[in-house]
């Protein structure tokens, strides 16, 4: 593997600048890599090769004019396909959606292009947001580069395993009840929710309204930092926008990055911990709070007591908001349309577009959330879910009243075999046990690889949740443990990914 594919995102932005490498030679390369190993990956639902040397191109014409450039300008991204760009096919991994191409970008699309970042293209996902394995993609499962019979993560699993693969050094996905951090957790990797309403959430393709963020996926924390700068920020045209200064995560990055901890709380998040947790990723988990000690924090035991009860509740709200959102996919206007004959009516017709268009997860969240809705248990279901929701963020603020930051799994196992959950809603469900209650609360909220399971060999991630605009705090934590982490095993966790021999 050449060193332009094994380089972080800021040693590329870097070499870019200082005209050591161009742009161009960049893309290439890593267009390449999606080339030898994405057959057998399956990261990619869509590869612009064009748009992308097009890109590169005019950042090597800004560098050798001596025009200043963005912090990672030339540095290829690969696109979660749930936001919309202009004159590329945006599918949200649903049938529904096939052919589709927006007449314009998302804040966060137009953010990187202004940026000069190389979107190399649109990468699978379970069918709009909706999973936790990615294998809900109507275009097939993507699979984790560590184990190619093994899921890496959802539903932001492709932007996941493009970085383990070395597809892409930096990702962009969005995190609806996990969907950045379980995919980084189980592929090594570092996935960033940030504070709701910190990222635009326009032209992205809403799940759930209340829920959903977009947040930046990298191999490194220093790089997702320099990503989460470039896409955060006050947007007009998102009404759930917040309008406060971005909170300064590079800088607490390189901060952290001197590995020294010391006047920093951690509370240990009791709750998660035990029954349903394989014994390798809680070894990795006591390990890396152990690391943590070791630099200088203060580490406390924390009760959450409602957190018991997030589960439950993200899977009343949010079903209940996606079957108000995806009510917009009704064939009239775009999109998928079955049966459009002058002997039906619309509403045949929309019947039929969406029993052929929408996957068995998708139905069955748009059936629980109607249910939820339904005039007689709006207050039994969906009202007694708001009040659990209140609770959880009640004892947040509680817990950050003590404690800098929280700790925690991010998932309770290593990535399981394709096929092994499909059956079982609730076990898929339980994947995201531990990162919900960030979700439901709105604060901040990270994944950073802690090493290897010590039973089966696969990346474990430690979770790191801060205060609604104190992301930096994460950031801080983070690359001080990832330091001492890689310190400590002699080399980067991400370099241990195989390299997919004979992928091609």
């Amino acid at each position: 593997m050449s060193d332009l594919i094994r380089s972080t995102a800021a040693e590329l932005a870097a070499k870019i600048a200082a005209r050591e490498v161009s742009a161009v030679e960049v893309a290439q390369a890593h267009l390449d890599r999606i080339g030898e190993v994405d057959g057998a990956v399956h990261a990619f639902l869509h590869v612009d090769a064009e748009g992308a040397l097009a890109a590169a191109r005019r950042v090597d014409d800004d560098v050798a004019a001596g025009r200043e450039v963005g912090p990672l300008a030339g540095v290829p991204l690969a696109l979660k396909d749930v936001f919309t760009t202009e004159g590329v096919p945006t599918t949200c991994g649903s049938k529904i959606l096939e052919g589709w191409v927006p007449p314009y970008d998302a804040t966060v699309t137009r953010r990187l292009k202004e940026a000069g970042v190389v979107i190399l293209g649109k990468t699978n996902m379970d069918e709009f947001a909706m999973g936790s394995s990615t294998e809900n993609s109507a275009y097939g499962p993507t699979r984790n580069p560590w184990d190619t019979d093994r899921i890496p993560g959802g539903s932001g699993g492709g932007s996941a395993a493009a970085l383990a693969a070395f597809e892409a050094p930096l990702a962009i996905g969005t995190d609806t009840g996990g969907s950045i951090r379980q995919p980084g957790s189980v592929t090594g990797t570092v996935g960033v929710k940030p504070t709701y309403g910190g990222v635009s959430r326009y032209g992205l393709v809403a799940f759930s309204s209340s829920l959903d963020q977009a947040g930046p996926c990298a191999r490194t924390v220093l790089d997702a930092a320099l990503l989460h700068e470039v896409v955060a920020g006050h947007d007009p045209l998102d009404s759930t926008s917040i309008d406060a200064p971005v909170p300064p995560v590079v800088a607490a990055a390189r901060q952290g990055a001197n590995g020294d901890l010391s006047g920093v709380r951690v509370g240990v998040v009791s709750q998660f911990s035990g029954e349903g947790y394989q014994p390798g990723v809680l070894h990795s988990f006591e390990a890396a709070v152990a690391q943590l000690k070791q630099l200088g924090a203060e580490v406390v035991e924390v009760s959450c007591p409602s957190f018991d009860y997030a589960l439950p509740a993200y899977y009343l709200i949010a079903p209940s908001e996606a079957s108000s959102n995806l009510a917009r996919f009704d064939a009239m206007r775009y999109g998928l349309r079955v049966g459009d004959d002058a002997t039906r009516s619309a509403e045949e017709v929309m019947s039929l577009t969406r029993e052929a268009g929408f996957g068995p997860e998708v139905k069955r969240r748009i059936m629980i959330g109607t249910y939820a809705l339904s005039s007689g248990y709006y207050d039994a279901y969906y009202g007694s879910a708001q009040k659990v929701r209140t609770l959880i963020s009640r004892e947040f603020d509680k817990a950050f009243a003590t404690v800098d930051v929280l700790v925690s799994p991010t998932t309770p196992t290593t990535a399981f075999r394709i096929g092994e959950r499909t059956g079982d809603p609730m076990a898929m469900y339980k994947a995201d046990l531990c990162t919900i209650p960030a979700n439901l609360a709105g604060n901040a909220a990270m994944s950073v690889p802690s090493g290897l399971s010590d039973e089966d060999g696969l990346p474990v991630g430690l979770q790191i949740m801060a205060p609604a605009l104190q992301d930096h705090r994460m950031y801080r934590v983070a690359a001080a443990y990832e330091v001492a982490r890689d310190a400590a095993a002699g080399s980067p966790l991400i370099q241990g990914v195989p390299q997919l021999a004979g992928a091609r």
